[in-house]
């Protein structure tokens, strides 16, 4: 057998130097591809199905805005550019300033009461054993599961003139609770959906109603990842329950609040179908909202769908710039942790 060895100069002996390693190769995947470039390779495919469903529509949509778009333009004719024109029809619109007031003091109220609503639903749940938290799960989330158009639709049955339940629910309180409470004894075809103050009471509470379940499981199962040690710690030392809460339970959940949160600002302020089914179409104007003031201007008649562009690019901006700033506080947050 061949020695493989060689022999040294003071008669030791030294393996021999392996062939072909120059250098270290950095490890590569089964497809013959750097580890390091593995991941980024595997998002191109959600990447470009991104960009084909959202940013390619985004950017046509901010083109329009730029546009003069009607009937001619759908039939074929090259859309003319007007420059800022629809902006500027946008800033002299008392119709559009009315929209936004009534998009953002409705998102504001909405979020709170559903954010509100659910966690307290959610510290109710975790108090109850898991048989009947689990049910209660299942039941609270077939309201959220609920189409909107069908949950506007059967709201709208509860609240309609007529026939609806609620008062027919009023009518039946006594006479002195019904004057002590409202004023009134007697709400036999009360419009409800007429005004745009009481539109927008009923819309929070179908809102309100769709969303709590939603909060309500998210805050249950962060809840469920706390220590029970540090909540058996705060009751020995004496703490209150609305003490344990704001020192134990919020900061720990402080994360799942802020998108929570996050996420209740982008629906609320995007509410379309359920306020058009209330409203009863676009006839009561008092009642817009910026989706709802878009859709309008879009595909009326005749259309302008570079004002209605210009409006949803509005309310676009209004929503980035409204989750950019909240974000970036979490990540300032926790930084300093």
């Amino acid at each position: 057998m061949a020695n493989t060895s060689t022999i040294a100069r003071d008669g030791g002996s030294s393996p021999a130097p392996a062939r072909g390693r120059r250098g270290t190769k950095p490890p590569r995947g089964s497809r013959g591809l750097p580890e390091g470039v593995v991941p980024y390779a595997l998002l191109i495919p959600g990447l470009v199905v991104i960009a084909g469903l959202l940013l390619y529509p985004l950017y046509q949509m901010v083109v329009m805005s730029f546009q003069d778009v009607g009937l001619r333009q759908i039939r074929g004719v090259p859309a003319k550019s007007v420059g800022f024109d629809n902006y500027l029809k946008l800033l002299e619109s008392e119709l559009f300033w009315t929209s936004l007031r009534n998009t953002v003091v409705f998102a504001v109220v909405t979020v709170a009461c559903t954010l509100g609503l659910g966690t307290l639903v959610g510290l109710l749940l975790n108090k109850l054993g898991r048989k009947m938290s689990t049910f209660l799960v299942i039941g609270i989330m077939a309201a959220w599961a609920t189409p909107a158009i069908a949950s506007a639709i059967i709201w709208r049955w509860l609240f309609d003139a007529e026939s609806g339940v609620i008062n027919w629910a009023l009518n039946a309180l006594p006479d002195w609770l019904s004057n002590l409470l409202f004023g009134r004894a007697d709400w036999t075809g009360e419009p409800w959906l007429n005004d745009p103050v009481t539109i927008y009471l009923v819309l929070i509470l179908v809102v309100v109603w769709a969303g709590f379940p939603f909060i309500a499981v998210s805050v249950l199962a962060g809840l469920r990842s706390i220590a029970a040690e540090l909540y058996e710690a705060a009751k020995v030392d004496g703490a209150s329950a609305w003490r344990i809460f704001w020192k134990i339970t919020f900061p720990l959940l402080k994360p799942v609040f802020s998108v929570l949160t996050v996420l209740s600002v982008i629906w609320d302020f995007k509410v379309f179908t359920q306020l058009f089914v209330l409203a009863g179409g676009t006839s009561n104007r008092d009642a817009f909202n910026l989706s709802l003031y878009a859709f309008t201007q879009a595909f009326s008649s005749p259309p302008k769908m570079g004002l209605g562009a210009a409006i949803a690019v509005v309310l676009t901006l209004i929503l980035l710039i409204i989750t950019f700033f909240y974000v970036r506080q979490i990540v300032k947050t926790e930084d300093v942790r």
